[in-house]
């Protein structure tokens, strides 16, 4: 039996005004930080740890606005993502890749590979050079991968963000670049000044990106509304030896304490800033000792959310 257990810490408060914040109703951003922690005792036998940082507007991650607007108006483009992941394919080493997916069970059936590939090539060929220009890199076709059943996503370790079942993957290939450089280059051109000097969760991604083995993505994900979503993830894999009898995910990051950005200090957004700690494992799982207050609960439309938004605290989930 698979037992799974997930702990949700909203970090409410870290605000000057604890008392003007209290008399606000919550509110929610655009701008979100979320770091994650994945123990997967039964199927990879690994720790992931993840800061991911995501908005939907333009002017806290400025693509450039020719190659978003491209990103849109092309048919059955699900998503495009810069990753230095080794392998970023399967069979790339050492290379930095930019992947370009798309959904299209029509193409995929025709059982044509010629056909795919080359329809595929052609629809990525019209992105690189925007992406290219707008993120100063040098990516070149390397080829074209038809993806039926996700394996792709298997591969990168993503949970399906990036790519999916029944895709076509056109990559492209560059120079490996330290996830602190990519990270560096890839921040300079998305985020404002007011993110970056925020503080938060990016100073723990870019902590974190200094940790050998660390990997940095970019996806650009268009949604069913006509917007983007733009997600900057930095994330490690650490293997579990033994049995796991405690988890100390600030040990993970590099950090010592885990703040909120005071890009939020200007109103009350207490579900902006969420950490969340998942367990697989083979065996029954007891919570002694979680370092912080339990939140008060509810459920709303069968969710279990928090009845106090004021305060931080821990939400339980589990499921076995």
């Amino acid at each position: 039996m698979r037992y799974f257990i997930a702990l949700f810490l909203i970090i409410s408060l870290f605000a000057s005004s604890i008392a003007t914040v209290y008399a606000q109703q919550p509110q929610l951003a655009t701008y979100h930080e979320i770091a994650q922690v994945l123990v997967d005792e039964k199927i990879q036998n690994k720790t992931t740890a993840f800061i991911t940082l995501s908005t939907v507007s333009p002017f806290e991650m400025r693509v450039p606005t020719s190659l978003d607007q491209k990103i849109i108006n092309t048919a059955n483009v699900t998503s495009v993502a810069i990753t230095n992941a080794d392998p970023c394919v399967l069979g790339v080493h050492g290379q930095t890749c930019v992947i370009i997916t798309i959904y299209s069970p029509s193409l995929i059936e025709a059982y044509n590979v010629t056909q795919t590939q080359t329809i595929a090539k052609a629809i990525g060929d019209t992105l690189i050079n925007d992406i290219n220009s707008g993120f100063s890199l040098n990516a070149k076709f390397w080829e074209v991968y038809v993806q039926p059943k996700g394996e792709f996503s298997k591969a990168l370790g993503t949970s399906g963000v990036i790519v999916g079942n029944r895709t076509i993957n056109v990559v492209y290939t560059t120079a490996q670049q330290k996830s602190s450089y990519l990270l560096d280059a890839l921040s300079s051109v998305l985020l404002p000044k007011q993110i970056r000097d925020a503080g938060g969760f990016y100073d723990v991604a870019t902590k974190m990106s200094q940790q050998p083995n660390s990997t940095v993505t970019f996806a650009i994900t268009p949604t069913i509304n006509g917007r983007l979503l733009f997600q900057l993830q930095v994330s490690n894999q650490f293997p579990i030896k033994g049995n796991v009898t405690a988890i100390n995910p600030l040990e993970l990051y590099g950090v010592d304490r885990l703040d909120r950005s005071s890009y939020f200090n200007g109103g009350f957004f207490p579900l902006n800033s969420i950490f969340e700690l998942s367990v697989i494992s083979n065996n029954e799982l007891t919570i002694t000792n979680h370092g912080g207050e339990i939140a008060p609960t509810t459920f709303n439309n069968g969710q279990k959310i928090q009845t106090d938004l004021s305060k931080s605290g821990w939400i339980f989930d589990t499921d076995s």
